[in-house]
């Protein structure tokens, strides 16, 4: 009898713990085979770090083989996923394609900059490391320009950096920004601490909508103390090669334009018959795919319903690590036979860097904020 194929396309965080926690406990007539574009997983939380060049870029991936002991692992794009045949074909070296007996989707979401428009021209992403690489070099050039730059007004544009979107990812790569340029100053003479400009633009009312009114005015307390221009209930809609657009009239003139905000479907979900919600596959309570059998998705590209509470489950890391072990139990007890169970979960909390050795966090709801 031929092994019999588990296949998870996608190595973020579900994807490879699911692979961690799956591999040593399957039959012995199973294989399990991680289907990722890149050969290692990328800790996202910590790409403002990168930016900042508070640490080095190999301190954010980890090597999907060196994660893993019997999972094969291919580095490769999915191109299309037939569920009728149970097949994924995929295009490497050359094209291929690949049978499963059991498929789990986690192959998370794509940046979208077409929200605003001219983003997707002249905004720069935070989404991948090569992203956060490139806005730490584009940093550093402007530096270098304004350096050599004469004229006081397209200095302080060279100077000038916006960043649309006060969520976790913005607010981190304010504060890093602050951070590493103001401690670059000792070596640009040529630029004065008043040439610099990081404003952060956010659409609500205060900042870190995902943690508590109170922690979110003291993010914004402190981001104002060191000099971040932040606006609230401002919302970009148009970028351009010299600046941003708000809804108020005002334009933000600027050298660099970051956005963290924008997230689109990734294309392989469109290609399975299951319901939608808002560009994530719903799936039933113990993660599997309605109506299309052998298939499970969980982590970014899922809408994940937790049992604890009855929402749906957030796109986070923490999420995501906790769905693929609960779906490693679940995708083992259907082979035994058994039944499956609802996932449910109870967050221990959140966290944001703000620069500075300053942190804000809910933990279990305790607030915690400052250095400690």
């Amino acid at each position: 009898m031929s092994d019999r194929n588990l296949v998870i396309v996608g190595g973020g965080f579900a994807g490879t713990k699911l692979a961690q926690c799956i591999e040593h406990r399957l039959p012995p007539d199973w294989r399990t085979t991680l289907i990722s574009q890149e050969n290692f997983i990328t800790y996202n939380p910590l790409l403002p770090e990168v930016v900042g060049a508070s640490i080095l870029p190999g301190h954010v991936i980890a090597p999907h083989r060196q994660m893993t002991c019997c999972a094969t692992v291919n580095m490769t794009q999915v191109t299309e996923i037939d569920v009728a045949s149970r097949t994924v074909h995929y295009l490497g070296e050359g094209s291929g394609m690949l049978e499963y007996d059991e498929l789990v989707l986690a192959c998370g979401s794509n940046a979208n900059l077409d929200i605003v428009k001219g983003m997707g021209n002249y905004a720069l992403p935070l989404k991948t490391l090569g992203d956060a690489l490139f806005l730490r070099n584009r940093v550093i050039s402007r530096l270098e320009q304004a350096e050599l730059q004469p004229n006081p007004v397209q200095r302080r544009w060279l100077m000038t950096f916006v960043i649309i979107g006060g969520g976790f990812s913005g607010v981190e790569t304010a504060g890093e920004l602050v951070d590493f340029l103001y401690s670059s100053l000792r070596f640009y003479p040529r630029i004065k601490p008043e040439d610099l400009r990081i404003c952060l633009l956010h659409g609500t009312d205060r900042l870190l909508p995902e943690l508590s009114a109170s922690l979110g005015a003291f993010t914004l307390r402190k981001m104002v103390q060191r000099g971040v221009d932040v606006r609230l209930k401002a919302r970009a809609v148009l970028v351009t090669d010299r600046a941003v657009h708000l809804d108020s009239g005002d334009i933000i003139e600027g050298g660099t334009v970051a956005c963290t905000i924008g997230t689109a479907s990734n294309p392989l979900i469109d290609q399975i018959p299951a319901p939608k919600v808002r560009g994530r596959l719903q799936v039933n309570a113990d993660m599997s795919v309605p109506g299309v059998a052998g298939v499970w998705a969980l982590g970014d590209c899922a809408a994940v319903p937790n049992a604890r509470d009855n929402t749906v489950s957030p796109p986070t890391a923490q999420f995501a690590d906790r769905q693929a072990k609960h779906l490693a139990r679940n995708i083992l007890a259907k082979l035994d036979g058994r039944p499956t169970q609802p996932f449910s979960y109870r967050p221990m909390g959140q966290l944001s860097a703000i620069g500075h050795n300053k942190a804000v966090a809910e933990i279990f709801g305790l607030k915690i904020s400052g250095f400690i």
